[in-house]
């Protein structure tokens, strides 16, 4: 466990009083409110001093309304120092209003939209994509990568074509770690992190595992991969709750990562658990 307070860089929250998620009607065991008092409680004993949250694919007309939400949540618990919303990228110029509202907000950091959910492998190359995440640089925005590893090809491809964009990868690009696959994940892994405007969150990988029974080794040659390829300058801590409750609880994720790190120096912790996501998402 860190001996210091950490940064959280993927914090999930909803009120399906107020928003629609339909996604989560094919999710029983977390369709249901999630709010902040109940992630100061998962917490335990791990000391959190900041989060950001990340859009929770909520229906896309509330995209605002999610973003307005964590605003006032933001009020009530302060540690909540960024957003990352929602906007719908493959318009390209005609998203430009939407990303305009949402950057005027200073607790909006970046943009996520999902790749994952995406049946075209293709889809974050069509021009209308490419060209609504390269505005994002115009707004001082980043984006989250969210995919899945058959989509890591054309993801490379399209963060090419976008050098002045700053890009973290979602969730190591989930690899299917439950059966052990590593390749081509690896060697696609590594020429992403050799464009040094993307960094890399270390988070998502229990769910990806077996949900019951993955142990620690199932994790660490993920862990070690992702940290060769980034080093200890890109990689960020990110806890993905209440998604992450699937396979886990939040200070069991922390411990296993903690423990599969053991070794690296007391600067090195640092820099994973806070320094690298106060730069990256400016908090």
């Amino acid at each position: 466990m860190p001996h210091f307070p950490i940064v959280d860089t993927h914090l999930h929250l909803w009120d399906l009083t107020r928003l629609r998620y339909p996604w989560l009607a094919s999710v029983p065991p977390i369709n249901r409110n999630h709010l902040i008092a109940d992630y100061r409680r998962a917490c335990g004993p791990v000391a959190v001093a900041k989060m950001v949250f990340l859009q929770c694919d909520c229906d896309p007309v509330q995209a605002q309304a999610e973003a307005d939400w964590v605003t006032e949540v933001a009020k009530v618990d302060p540690r909540i120092r960024g957003i990352v919303a929602w906007a719908p990228l493959e318009k390209g110029a005609a998203a430009a209003e939407s990303v305009s509202k949402l950057a005027a907000n200073p607790l909006v950091k970046g943009i996520r939209r999902l790749i994952q959910s995406e049946a075209d492998v293709g889809f974050c190359l069509q021009p209308g994509f490419v060209h609504g995440v390269q505005a994002l640089h115009a707004h001082g925005l980043s984006f989250d990568l969210c995919l899945n590893h058959r989509q890591l090809a054309n993801t490379i491809k399209l963060v090419r074509q976008c050098p002045n964009v700053s890009f973290v990868l979602d969730h190591i690009a989930k690899p299917d770690i439950k059966a052990g696959l590593l390749d081509p994940w690896r060697e696609e892994l590594r020429e992403l992190s050799r464009m040094e405007n993307v960094w890399c969150k270390l988070s998502g990988l229990v769910t990806e595992a077996d949900h019951a029974a993955w142990k620690a080794t199932d994790l660490k040659p993920y862990i070690d991969h992702v940290v060769e390829c980034f080093g200890f300058d890109r990689v960020m801590f990110g806890g993905d709750w209440p998604v992450s409750t699937l396979a886990s609880d939040f200070p069991r994720w922390v411990t296993t990562l903690d423990e599969a790190l053991k070794g690296s120096s007391p600067d090195e912790l640092h820099r994973l658990y806070v320094r690298n996501a106060e730069s990256f998402y400016r908090v």
